[in-house]
C-alpha cells in the first residue's frame, strides 16, 4: 500500500536542500524555510511555496543545513514547534546531531537522523535503490516517512544507531573523501591505465568537489574517523592492516530495514 504522503517543511535551500526539494515537491505539499533572501528567492522562483521569516513551520521539518550551524537552527525553531511535530536533520554524520536535538528541541517534539546516501551529482541518473539511513531518536511516527521514502521514492531504508552509521560511515563515506584529496594533485588522467583506476577516478570524481563544510564534518566531525586515518597512514608504511584489528571494522554488520 501506497502512504498517504507526508506534508514537509524543509529548512534550507542549498545545494542538498534543492535536491531535497525537486525529488520532494512531486509528491507532497512542500514549503521552503532559508533565512538568506537570495535562497528564498530561487525558492520562489522554482515555484516552491515560502513563508515569511519566522512563520512556523508546518508538517513534518527536515533540517538540511550544514552540521556546523544546525544549532542555531534548532534554536531559532524550537519555540515554534507544535507537540507531536517530527523533525529530522540530513546531516552527514548522526552522533553530534542527535545529541543537539535531544538538548536543544523540546520532548514533546519527534526526532529523527537520516542521512541520504547520495548526493546532487551521484543522484544524476536517478535515486531509486540508493540508500537512506534512518537512526530513530524519539517517537514513533517516523514509520510513516519511512515507508514515503520506501515506496514513493524507492529508496533502500537502512536503519542504525547513530554511533553504527557514524562508525560505519568512516569506512564508507569518509575514507573515500580523505583519499580523494590526497590523490588531487595526480588528477590527471594518464593515458595507460586499468579498468580499476578508471573505477577508482570515478569515485574520487564523485566527491571530490563537496562543499568544504560537508568535507569538514565527513572527515572531521565523526568520532571514528581520527583512528582510521591513522590506520591508513600506517598501512601506507608498513604494508596492508589486518581486517580484524582495522578500526571499526566489523565481521558482520548490524543490518535493518
Amino acid at each position: 500500500m501506497i502512504p498517504t504522503s507526508p506534508s514537509i517543511t524543509l529548512v534550507g535551500f542549498g545545494a542538498f536542500g534543492q535536491l531535497l526539494a525537486a525529488l520532494i515537491a512531486p509528491h507532497c505539499p512542500l514549503t521552503i524555510h532559508d533565512r538568506d533572501p537570495l535562497a528564498r528567492a530561487a525558492a520562489r522562483a522554482l515555484g516552491y511555496a515560502v513563508p515569511a521569516p519566522g512563520e512556523i513551520p508546518g508538517g513534518i521539518v527536515v533540517l538540511a543545513v550544514p552540521v556546523q550551524a544546525l544549532s542555531a537552527c534548532l534554536a531559532a525553531i524550537a519555540p515554534r514547534l507544535r507537540p507531536g511535530q517530527v523533525v529530522v536533520d540530513v546531516c552527514s554524520i548522526k552522533e553530534e546531531p542527535a545529541r543537539l536535538m535531544r538538548r536543544i528541541l523540546p520532548d514533546t517534539v519527534e526526532i529523527l537522523g537520516a542521512h541520504p546516501m547520495f548526493g546532487p551529482r551521484s543522484a544524476a541518473a536517478g535515486i531509486a535503490g540508493c540508500q537512506v539511513v534512518l537512526c530513530p531518536i524519539r517517537g514513533r511516527r517516523w514509520r510513516r516517512l519511512a515507508a514515503f521514502l520506501r515506496h514513493v521514492l524507492h529508496l533502500d531504508v537502512v536503519l542504525a544507531t547513530p554511533e553504527d552509521h557514524d562508525c560505519q560511515a568512516a569506512l564508507s563515506q569518509a575514507l573515500i573523501h580523505i583519499l580523494a584529496h590526497a590523490v588531487r594533485p595526480w588528477d590527471n588522467r594518464p593515458r595507460i591505465r586499468t579498468r580499476s583506476y578508471d573505477l577508482f577516478a570515478e569515485a574520487m570524481a564523485m566527491v571530490r568537489d563537496d562543499a568544504p563544510e560537508v568535507v569538514d564534518a565527513i572527515t572531521r566531525g565523526n568520532r571514528h574517523v581520527a583512528p582510521l586515518r591513522q590506520s591508513l597512514i600506517d598501512a601506507l608504511g608498513q604494508g596492508p592492516m589486518d581486517r580484524a584489528t582495522a578500526p571499526c571494522y566489523r565481521n558482520s554488520w548490524p543490518t535493518g530495514s
